[in-house]
C-alpha cells in the first residue's frame, strides 16, 4: 500500500522542483543532450564528460525526476533520509534565481522506465538532441496499469512507447539503437533527423580483458579502462555522432573514465580472486551482456546472482526466462541469492546440469563463498540482496570498500541488518 501510495504522488511531488528548476533553466538556455535507456546511460554519459570535458554540465548521480530537478537548482541530497526534504523543499525556490550555470551544453541522464516520464521530462528539458540507447524490462511493475484491453498488449511495448515519448519532445537530433525493433518503431513519434547505430554496420571487433575493453567502430579503435559489456558499443557509437554534431574530433583513448560505483570495477579479491563489481543493479539483458562479458575471459568463472527486482507480475517470466539462458552459459559456478532466484532460476539451471549454489540471505552467501573459494577463481556479482556487502568482505585490500556502491549510512545500517 505504501508504494501504491508514493508510486501514486510520485510525479506530483516530483513537480514542485520541476516548476523551480524550469526557472534557472529558462534563465541557463544550454543546448540539452538527453540520453536514455534501461540500460548503458550511465557508461555513456560518462564517456560524453571525457569527450566534452569542462565545455558542458553533467547530471552526475542524478538521472530521476527529483535528480535532475536538483541538479539543475544546485541541491544536494546528504542523508538520503526523510529528514532532509522539508530543508529541500524550502531551499528550491530561492536556488531557482541564483543564476545561470556557465556551461552551455547539458548532457543529462534521464530514467525513463516509469509511465509519463518521457512527457514529464520531455516538455521541461526540450531536448535538443536525444540518445536512446536501449529498451529492457527494468522496472516493469510499475507498468502494469497500462497493460490489457485497450491499453498496450505487453510491458515491452509500453516501455518502448515510453522511450518514445523523449524522442517526441526532441528538436533536431534522435540517435537510436537499430537493432531493438521496438525503438525504431517508436522512433516515429519523433520529427528529429534520426541516426540508427547498427552493430552489424559499424562494429568491426570486440575484445575484453580485466584490464580494459577494446571496441573497434567502422575500423578505428577505441580503447576503455574497464571492463565493459559488448552493448556498450551503442554508447560508444553514439558519442562518436555526438562528437561530430557538436564540431569536435571524437577520441579513441577513454584513459580517463572513471564510473560510479558497482558498474563493472574489478578489484582484487581474496585468495588471490579477481572481483567483477556490476552490483549496483539488474535486470535479464543487463545480466546476460555481464555474462557474456565474463564469457570471453580466460579462466575459471563464477556468477553471484542476486534478485530481480520492481518486476511485478512478470517476476517468475523474468526469473526464468534468465534461468534458461544462463543454463547455456560456460559458467563453473553459480551463486544464487534472494528468494526469487532460488524458486524460479535454481531449478532450471540443476535441470541443466549446472553447479549451481542457492541462499536467501547475503550472509550466508558471503560464509559459503569465504569456504568454498579455492583461489584464482573471477567472481562476478551482479543484481540485488546487497552483494556490494559482500564484496567488501572479500576484497584484498579494505582501502578498496570506499569504492563499492551505497556507502551512504542508510545503506550501511540495512546490510547490518542482513548480517553485513
Amino acid at each position: 500500500m505504501i508504494r501504491k501510495i508514493k508510486n501514486a504522488l510520485y510525479f506530483t511531488v516530483a513537480s514542485y522542483f520541476r516548476f523551480f528548476a524550469r526557472i534557472r533553466l529558462r534563465y541557463w538556455k544550454p543546448r540539452v543532450v538527453l540520453v536514455t535507456g534501461s540500460n548503458g546511460k550511465t557508461v555513456c554519459l560518462h564517456l560524453c564528460a571525457v569527450q566534452f570535458g569542462p565545455a558542458a554540465k553533467y547530471s552526475f548521480n542524478a538521472n530521476s525526476a527529483f535528480g535532475i530537478p536538483f541538479d539543475i537548482l544546485g541541491l544536494k541530497r546528504s542523508s538520503f533520509s526523510l529528514s532532509e526534504w522539508p530543508t529541500l523543499f524550502l531551499l528550491a525556490p530561492f536556488y531557482a534565481f541564483t543564476g545561470p550555470h556557465p556551461e552551455k551544453i547539458y548532457f543529462v541522464e534521464v530514467d525513463g522506465d516509469r509511465p509519463g516520464a518521457g512527457d514529464f521530462f520531455g516538455s521541461f528539458l526540450k531536448p535538443e538532441v536525444c540518445v536512446l540507447l536501449s529498451s529492457a524490462r527494468t522496472h516493469s511493475m510499475l507498468f502494469e496499469g497500462t497493460v490489457g484491453p485497450g491499453k498496450f498488449q505487453n510491458a515491452d511495448e509500453a516501455i518502448a512507447y515510453g522511450f518514445g515519448r523523449f524522442l517526441a519532445h526532441t528538436s533536431k537530433l534522435a540517435i537510436i539503437n537499430a537493432d531493438n525493433p521496438r525503438i525504431v518503431e517508436n522512433a516515429k513519434q519523433t520529427t528529429a533527423d534520426t541516426y540508427e547505430i547498427s552493430e552489424r554496420a559499424l562494429l568491426d571487433a570486440y575484445a575484453v580483458s580485466t584490464s580494459g575493453t577494446e571496441f573497434t567502430i567502422a575500423e578505428r579503435t577505441y580503447l576503455v579502462p574497464y571492463m565493459l559489456p559488448k552493448e556498450t558499443f551503442y554508447a560508444i557509437a553514439s558519442l562518436i555522432r555526438l562528437a561530430e554534431y557538436f564540431g569536435v574530433e571524437p577520441l579513441s583513448d577513454f584513459t580517463d573514465l572513471v564510473l560510479p560505483p558497482g558498474r563493472s570495477s574489478v578489484f582484487r579479491g581474496i585468495k588471490k580472486t579477481t572481483i567483477i563489481d556490476s552490483s549496483y543493479n539488474a535486470n535479464t539483458d543487463s545480466v546476460v551482456a555481464i555474462v557474456r562479458m565474463a564469457e570471453a575471459l580466460p579462466g575459471e568463472k563464477w556468477l553471484i546472482l542476486g534478485d530481480l527486482i520492481e518486476q511485478g507480475v512478470l517476476e517468475q517470466e523474468e526469473h526464468e526466462r534468465l534461468g534458461h539462458i544462463l543454463a547455456l552459459c560456460n559458467l563453473k559456478r553459480t551463486i544464487l541469492v534472494g528468494p526469487r532466484m532460488r524458486a524460479f532460476v535454481m531449478p532450471i539451471l540443476e535441470k541443466s546440469g549446472k553447479l549451481v549454489e542457492s541462499f536467501i540471505g547475503p550472509r550466508d552467501a558471503l560464509d559459503y563463498l569465504g569456504s568454498a573459494i579455492q583461489g584464482g577463481e573471477t567472481l562476478v556479482f551482479k543484481g540485488a540482496r546487497f552483494l556490494e556487502g559482500i564484496i567488501e568482505h572479500l576484497l584484498a585490500d579494505n582501502a578498496d570498500i570506499a569504492k563499492l556502491c551505497r556507502r551512504e549510512k542508510v545503506w550501511q545500517q540495512r546490510r547490518a541488518k542482513w548480517g553485513l
